[in-house]
């Protein structure tokens, strides 16, 4: 039997002519990662080892995202020991105040990762990467020490789940509402530990923007990874953003599938994920009148420069609600500088938005944007789980930028299409 885009990956960084489902291997790594908050536990691992110096500098990242700017001591201290070590070890990939972004935006916006890739990062996000080709995925923090010192990581190869793509979105469905009816579909669980590939004529009417945000929420399926094939988009965002050079993997055309899903993207609407699991979907119009209290559009699911342009093409000319909070987030300091130069912030603040620097924030409940009890907040970020942005008595609901933009100017759940 043939092997899917992940198993080629995997046996090529573990220098095996072939790997199946279930196999076990050890795979060479072109990057880790860690955040603020995951990288000092992985820090403070690396000094129980007998080694102390890191594999190669120029293939760790270390991103400060998660409370950056700093919200209070303890995560002044966390950055302070992730700054430290990365002087200490001349870390070239170490991005702090002033350069930060929301490190699954900043790190391909950076050109850290290239298709055929292999890559670990302390956060469950990390399977983002799949937008590129790569195989991409989350691990703990002693997972990460081991990465940073040795450059390898031990992997169990996961079997797949082939999801074909069909026909083009309409209005405004993207990315977002995609992963939210699949996983509504098969549930939180419906690929665990299993290799979530996309692929379908309808790949081409997805743009880089849409895979990523579908890469990134495969770990809300309980995928081990989400991948898209590589074609010319994949290739041109590569060219544009990266020095290093692709490896272009396919799957075969035997390769073995637990499951094989046929989605048509045009029969698709606006989808929103009611608390307290992603899995809980609905689309618009299905269901009553829900007033929130709070909107965030950003995170490293939806804080894109594309987001920002749907979000303000909502609230151009428009008001937020009276009595609702919208904060909006651009994910880099890249995104931030070019929606100044479109003239977004200013169409966000004149629509009664706030806008934040780079951070992760209000979707782990960290800061920027705490719910009190009872409260209700439409958010663009990829978790709703009881007590995620705040209190256990509040509630979070996952959309697009667009529907969350819609829902703030109606102070409650609408799609876009229905200001």
């Amino acid at each position: 039997m043939g092997m899917t885009m992940t198993q080629k990956i995997l046996a090529a960084h573990a220098g095996l002519p072939e790997v199946e489902a279930g196999q076990l291997i050890e795979a060479d790594l072109d990057l880790v990662l860690g955040n603020d908050i995951t990288s000092p536990v992985a820090i403070n691992e690396m000094k129980k080892m007998n080694r102390q110096t890191v594999f190669d500098k120029d293939r760790i990242a270390l991103i400060m995202d998660h409370f950056i700017p700093n919200k209070d001591i303890k995560s002044a201290e966390n950055c302070k020991c992730c700054r430290d070590f990365a002087g200490l070890h001349q870390i070239s990939n170490y991005f702090d105040v002033g350069e930060m972004g929301i490190e699954h935006a900043l790190v391909p916006e950076k050109g850290l990762v290239t298709a055929g890739d292999a890559v670990i990062g302390a956060d469950s996000h990390t399977c983002t990467y799949g937008a590129l080709g790569a195989f991409s995925t989350g691990v703990g923090s002693t997972d990460m020490a081991a990465g940073m010192v040795t450059g390898k990581a031990w992997f169990k190869v996961p079997p797949a789940i082939r999801f074909v793509l069909t026909g083009k979105p309409q209005g405004y469905v993207c990315g977002k509402d995609v992963i939210l009816h699949i996983i509504g579909m098969i549930g939180v669980d419906g690929a665990l530990y299993k290799s979530m590939e996309f692929a379908g004529d309808g790949v081409q009417n997805l743009t880089m923007d849409d895979r990523f945000t579908i890469c990134n929420m495969a770990i809300e399926a309980g995928g081990k990874n989400g991948i898209f094939p590589v074609d010319d988009l994949t290739l041109a965002y590569i060219r544009e953003h990266s020095a290093k050079d692709p490896k272009i993997y396919e799957a075969d055309p035997d390769a073995g599938y637990d499951a094989v899903y046929t989605i048509d993207l045009s029969r698709l609407a606006p989808t929103v994920a009611f608390p307290h699991l992603p899995e809980n979907t609905r689309e618009t119009g299905t269901f009553g009148d829900i007033k929130i209290d709070q909107a965030v559009i950003g995170s490293c699911t939806n804080g894109r420069i594309s987001d920002m342009r749907t979000a303000a093409q909502i609230l151009k000319g428009r008001k937020v609600a009276k009595g609702v909070r919208c904060i909006i987030i651009p994910a880099t300091q890249s995104v931030y500088l070019q929606a100044l130069k479109e003239g977004l912030i200013e169409t966000f603040i004149e629509a009664g938005a706030v806008v934040s620097t780079p951070t992760c924030g209000p979707c782990l409940g960290g800061y920027m944007g705490i719910l009190a009890a009872g409260e209700r907040c439409i958010s663009t970020t990829n978790r709703n789980f009881v007590g995620r942005m705040g209190h256990v008595d509040s509630e979070v609901y996952l959309a697009s930028p667009a529907t969350a933009a819609a829902s703030a100017v109606a102070g409650r759940i609408v799609s876009p299409d229905q200001l």
